[in-house]
């Protein structure tokens, strides 16, 4: 049994009544163009997290924070959902919650894309929008401080400090990886925001294969343009946040990690949002270093929530 204690192979099998049990066993894609220059003894794989019925990786621990609650009866009786997010968790959140009928309130930072905006009033989240120069830490203490206000009204997800968050990719993206690799996979690289996907996969591989290399990445600065992801040493760190897990992390400038999105899209046929442009970047400096070995990253969601910025598929001028 894996996520949420249901078979995720098994379509018929729903854990609560309403909700898909599609999440998880997405596909893992070979970057094949991008990989020519490695040493042929080394390959980068790519998990595509888009395939989740939200359309990204945090479907994960989203589903897996609200079955807890309600198990633990923390949600019902017409508590709302709270949290901070930076879109996608808010997408995840608002998904099973329609299909609840539990009502979800989102902090949510002004520049999230304008995708995410809408498909988060589509499906009905109450959004409180918070200084887009604060980043998810202005959105995360928005939130902290109407939990606080009104307890009797809000049930606080806290997905930064929610060990349900590390506690999905443990039960569901650990085992789908080991699984997917014929447990070959030697390094496993993921990015910082909760940081849940690096905690909960590293703690599981690492325990199945003693000797796989745990890699972290993260923004190179502050300001930065990697949706979702934190430069740790200036933020708010999560309280799920392992730093003798995660290492030192490597460092991904956003240009770059632009650049990539637009390489994947035309040399892979793979069209990602930001953060997979940079777990991309990470896994390849980190490929390019090895004599042999199988690179396995995560790639967060796919591009169509980002195609409102002209810049990031327009600048350079479509070579």
């Amino acid at each position: 049994m894996t996520l949420l204690d249901f078979r995720l192979t098994d379509s018929n099998s729903l854990p609560l009544d309403g909700l898909p049990a599609h999440v998880g066993n997405t596909p893992l894609l070979p970057l094949r163009r991008l990989s020519l220059g490695l040493s042929p003894r080394v390959k980068v794989f790519a998990k595509a997290e888009w395939f989740n019925p939200g359309g990204s990786v945090k479907d994960r621990p989203a589903l897996h924070i609200i079955q807890n609650a309600i198990n633990n009866g923390d949600l019902g009786n017409g508590k709302r959902l709270l949290d901070s997010t930076s879109g996608n968790m808010g997408i995840s959140y608002a998904t099973f919650g329609a299909a609840l009928g539990i009502r979800v309130t989102l902090a949510v930072p002004a520049s999230a894309s304008s995708e995410r905006i809408s498909i988060l009033k589509t499906l009905g989240a109450e959004l409180i929008l918070t200084d887009p120069l604060e980043g998810s830490d202005g959105a995360i203490i928005k939130a902290r401080d109407l939990a606080e206000v009104n307890s009797d009204l809000y049930w606080y997800a806290n997905q930064y400090n929610n060990p349900a968050n590390w506690q999905a990719h443990y039960l569901s993206t650990g085992p789908e990886l080991l699984a997917q690799t014929n447990g070959q996979v030697t390094h496993f690289i993921a990015g910082l925001g909760t940081s849940g996907t690096l905690m909960g996969t590293g703690k599981y591989l690492r325990e199945q294969l003693p000797k796989v290399k745990i890699l972290a990445f993260q923004p190179d600065a502050p300001f930065h343009g990697l949706e979702g992801l934190k430069h740790m040493p200036s933020a708010i760190k999560p309280g799920i946040y392992d730093e003798s897990l995660a290492g030192i992390p490597l460092e991904v400038k956003t240009e770059a990690a632009h650049e990539m999105v637009r390489r994947l899209a035309r040399e892979e046929g793979l069209f990602v949002g930001i953060s997979s442009g940079a777990a991309a970047v990470a896994a390849l400096q980190v490929a390019s270093r090895l004599d042999e070995g199988i690179i396995v990253t995560i790639f967060p969601d796919a591009g169509y929530k980002y195609l409102s910025d002209k810049s990031l598929w327009e600048s350079d001028h479509g070579r």
